[in-house]
Parts: C-alpha cells; structure tokens; sequence
C-alpha cells in the first residue's frame, strides 16, 4: 500500500491538538529500525495487552523520534539559558510522566518507551517509576477511612511524590522512592528504588498529569506535573476499559491470586459469575468514578495522546501544538 506523503492527513483541528490517524502518524517515523526481540516486547507486555511489533514500528518509533526532538531542544534550552545566567551545572534528567486508567495499557507504554529511548543516539539511561510507591500504606488508609478510595488522589502521599520528582529535577545525585507489591497490595516496607541521575526518567501513574489541588493539600502549590518536559496519555472509551479491566481480573483469578501470598487469594473460591460480578461491582464503585472524575480530565493536559479501539491498538494520536 502506498504511503501518503509526510503531513498528508493530519488534522489541524482549532484546539490545541493535531490529531493523526494511526496509518499517517506511521509514516512519520524515519527508518529507525526496531531493535526488539520477541523476548524483549514479551517482557514489557502486560496482560491482554495485544501490541506487536507492527504496532511498535507504526506507534511508538514516531512518538520515540517526537520525544527526541523534545530532549534534544530541551538540553539546548538548558544550555543556553546557563550560558546567559553564566553558571556551569550538569543537565538534569529529562521528565516523562505517563498517565491512563487502571487497565488501559499505560504500563506496557511506559516499559516500551524505556526500551526505545535507550536506544536513541548517545544510549541514554533510562528510569521508570511508578507512583504506586506513594500510596500510603494500607493501615494509613484504613486510618483514615479511604481504604475503598485506593488510587484517588487523596490515597498517595503527594507531598513525598513532589518531593521525589524535585530532588530528581534539582540534579540530586540519589533519590528513593518506595516500593509497592502488588502481591501484597501495600508498600513493602524497608524495600525502596533508588534512582541515580538518569537521563530520562518516566513516571507512570494514575494521577501524575493532576495539578495542584489546594483543597486537599493547603500550602502546596505545585503538582508533579509540573516538573515534567513530556507527558503522555493513555485513552481509550470506558466501556473497553471497563471490559479490558474485567478481563485482566478474571485472568489474574486464574494465575497471580493463585500464591497463597496472594492479598487476593479469596478470590479464587468464588465461582466465576461471583468474582465477575465483584470485578464489574469494584469498577462501578471505585475504578470507573476514579477515572471519571480525576484521571479523565487531565487528559488535555499531556503533550501526546494515545487513543485505543477495541482490540487495545491504539487506532489515533493526538498531539498538543507547540
């Protein structure tokens, strides 16, 4: 099939977006080849996920060169702005928060860019942490009555996440984040990631891409989001999110929540109408609500928007004009 020239079906709509059907936004991409093995996008799948290298060549290579363009003209700026102030310090690592719901895939997409960015000329390290780490632990969140409200904004310790992403924005030499179990379903304590100046770092959560909220933390001004140089948000229709959030449930009933460590364990007794009337009761009560409220509308605050149809493939990219 032939390719449509570069630009050819973009769509410059009046907003402050482009958006590109899947097909154009392929064409983008120069000829980076993809250097992934089948182990390799194995790994970084998660569950139900149903990328393949297709999908990496046609999404994820031109949203990795967009992101380029982002580092490089970032480090310009950087220099340039120490070369005016005529101080001398080495550049901080370059901030990518990804966003999404519980279940549409923002953790393949976060592990997958890992992938292609340490790829890019120079092999730049790169990082990932999940907010997960900032949850407060389960016994504070039965403190303080939110135990059934666990991923709202509300249930993370923001103050020590904002910390967290300062100290990496500032130039420390070593940051700690803690460490979550989802085995468990709480942090594990005395266990921490450190992370040591990396040259991009991606933070994926369900709330990153939140601004700052003085209603729920008087005195802070700021939100993580605001140290980020790129963000990216995962999209999909919340009946697929729902159905996709269903299935990975129902799969895990089967597979995870079998270890006897498992916080789910319980699960496993029910019969599978039960379970899946629990799974569709959790959505209806917690995760859709979450999503509705606070995940979905910060959805236009991302630099890129990856919009996924029925199957998990993301069909359309939408792109914040600069």
């Amino acid at each position: 099939m032939p390719h449509a020239e570069r630009g050819e079906g973009v769509v410059d709509e009046y907003g402050p977006y482009v958006l590109a059907e899947r097909a154009v936004w392929a064409d983008l991409a120069t000829q980076m080849p993809v250097a992934l093995t089948a182990e390799t996008l194995a790994r970084v799948r998660s569950r139900l996920d149903t990328i393949d290298l297709e999908q990496v060549r046609e999404v994820y290579l031109p949203l990795t060169e967009l992101i380029r363009l982002y580092v490089e003209y970032t480090g310009h700026l950087y220099r340039s702005t120490h070369d005016f102030l005529n101080v001398s310090e080495r550049r901080t690592p370059f901030v990518i928060g990804v966003a999404g719901s519980v279940a549409v895939g923002k953790s393949t997409t976060s592990r997958l860019l890992v992938e292609l960015l340490a790829q890019l000329p120079g092999r730049p390290r790169v990082d990932l942490v999940t907010t997960d780490g900032f949850l407060h632990p389960n016994a504070e969140l039965e403190r303080r009555g939110i135990m059934d409200r666990k991923g709202f904004p509300e249930s993370y310790d923001r103050r020590a996440l904002l910390q967290f992403v300062m100290d990496v924005k500032s130039g420390a030499e070593r940051v700690e984040a803690p460490v979550y179990s989802h085995l468990d379903y709480n942090i594990v304590p005395g266990r921490t990631i450190v992370v040591e100046r990396p040259d991009i770092l991606i933070m994926e959560g369900l709330n990153v891409l939140q601004p700052a909220r003085a209603e729920h933390d008087p005195g802070l001004s700021l939100a993580v989001s605001d140290f980020f140089d790129f963000s990216v948000f995962v999209d999909a229709e919340e009946s697929l999110i729902k159905t996709w959030f269903l299935e990975r449930f129902m799969t895990l009933r089967q597979t995870a929540f079998q270890d006897e460590r498992s916080f789910f364990r319980m699960f496993t007794a029910m019969s599978e109408h039960d379970a899946r009337n629990w799974g569709s009761q959790v959505w209806d009560t917690i995760n859709g609500p979450n999503l509705r409220q606070n995940i979905a509308p910060t959805r236009d605050r991302a630099t890129a928007i990856l919009v996924k149809g029925a199957n998990h493939a993301v069909e359309a990219i939408r792109i914040r004009k600069v």
